[in-house]
């Protein structure tokens, strides 16, 4: 099945693999998963940090990846699980003259239901001894163990990639603009044993788009407002109506800056260019800095 995990190919932020339909591809897919694309400035050059959060029965897991503007990756440090990893620790490296680091701390992390941290912690990205990421609510005692200059630019927030997990309902929350409020997503579709099935997805347990004749309009998409600005739902709920049972559905929320440049970037939903379309309209939008994106992988229970 060619999906939404395709817009994000080699012209696209990485977020996302391409999913399967196998059982061992499925397994793989499913697991408890939260990836975050910021992008940050220095001296006039760009960088994508991808920040990637598993769990998974051994125990916590964190990857944190440095890309430059052309989506190259130029390092990567991957902290296994904390059955065999400390929760604690930096790790210094070069890269084309330059010098990255990477200090976390996560020791007192406290954790909700999924992978990524609540409170309790810090994770840090230096280049050059200046701080271009700083996540987390330990920040002082962040400056104060990290020999680096404060943040001269605010990173920018521009990708989220989530699995969540449900039977009916699937959960999950967005900011879908810059010092905005965190908005409560929910997804509701009944697939199992209903003869018409129908989508509606909520924005604070507000009503704010319905698909009847899912059957019909499995793949689609649809704009509504959010804190005044548009944003534009991608939906693909194959799998769950004609394919594996415990296969998964894609959604996307793409947002823009301003309805004139979210009109302008819009093309009609064809699924026959889903490829080359979308993933070349993320990285446009991504670059102009039009907006934040947002996939779910929504995964049913047994």
């Amino acid at each position: 099945m060619r999906d939404f995990p395709s817009c994000f190919g080699e012209n696209g932020v990485q977020v996302a693999d391409s999913s399967s339909s196998s059982s061992s591809g499925a397994t793989k897919a499913a697991q408890n998963l939260v990836a975050c694309v910021y992008q940050c400035k220095l001296h006039g050059r760009s960088f994508l940090i991808n920040v990637t959060w598993t769990k998974n029965l051994m125990g916590q897991g964190l990857c944190v990846a440095v890309d430059d503007s052309t989506n190259q990756c130029l390092c990567k440090v991957e902290i296994k699980p904390w059955l065999f990893s400390k929760r604690k620790g930096s790790k210094n490296l070069e890269v084309d003259s330059s010098r990255v680091d990477i200090y976390w701390d996560l020791s007192g992390a406290r954790f909700g239901s999924g992978p990524e941290p609540v409170e309790g912690y810090y994770l840090a990205v230096a280049y050059n001894q200046e701080m271009v990421l700083l996540l987390g609510d330990l920040k002082k005692e962040a400056y104060r163990k990290i020999d680096a200059a404060p943040i001269n630019s605010n990173p920018v927030f521009i990708a989220k990639r989530e699995h969540i997990f449900g039977k009916k309902f699937y959960g999950a929350k967005a900011q879908f603009c810059d010092k905005g409020l965190t908005h409560d997503i929910t997804i509701e579709c009944d697939t199992i044993d209903v003869k018409d099935p129908c989508l509606v997805i909520r924005i604070d347990s507000k009503t704010v788009m319905q698909v009847k004749r899912l059957k019909w309009k499995f793949r689609g998409n649809h704009t509504i407002l959010v804190d005044g600005l548009p944003v534009e739902v991608f939906w693909d709920v194959h799998n769950w109506l004609f394919g594996n049972a415990m296969g998964n559905a894609v959604f996307m929320f793409q947002t823009c800056l301003s309805a004139e440049k979210f009109w302008a970037c819009q093309s009609v939903f064809d699924p026959s260019v889903l490829t080359w379309s979308y993933s070349q309209r993320f990285k446009d939008n991504q670059l102009q800095g039009l907006g934040f994106s947002l996939l779910l992988y929504a995964w049913k229970n047994e």
